[in-house]
């Protein structure tokens, strides 16, 4: 288990996503931004069935723990899959879904939680996780 992670769910959470090769994890501290949840997990994958899988895992590791599911939706489409646990949503993406809905850039005011690295495993270039200035929004690509 992650141990740096302040929620003992969450952080089985993110070692579910990482194990099933999730890439670009991120974890957003909402508890000072007045959201409806404490925490965001943002993840991707690179394909339905990987996406697919991510959710799965997490959703399997939940409910071994006695977590109880409130809300799932995108699952069949797999552009982006949102796992609702109430203390913590999982937002699992593909990669142009991510870019495009950017959760990072519109709860930018959100603590950024670090996270360690997965071994050979790094924010691929120009996403939003990628990012090393956590307090700057990406800038314009043009």
């Amino acid at each position: 288990m992650i141990p740096e992670l302040p929620s003992p769910r969450l952080a089985l959470a993110v070692e579910a996503a990482l194990d099933k090769k999730a890439s670009n994890v991120v974890v957003l501290d909402l508890r000072e931004a007045g959201a409806f949840t404490n925490y965001f997990l943002i993840c991707n994958g690179w394909s339905t069935p990987q996406i697919q899988a991510i959710a799965d895992e997490i959703n399997r590791r939940m409910t071994e723990q006695g977590a109880r599911l409130a809300h799932r939706e995108g699952y069949d489409a797999a552009e982006w899959v949102l796992l609702d646990y109430g203390e913590f949503v999982a937002h699992i993406f593909s990669e142009k879904a991510r870019l495009y809905y950017d959760l990072e850039r519109l709860w930018r005011n959100a603590r950024r939680i670090k996270l360690p690295e997965p071994e050979g495993g790094h924010a691929a270039p120009g996403s939003p996780a990628g990012r090393t200035d956590e307090s700057e929004p990406p800038r314009p690509r043009g």
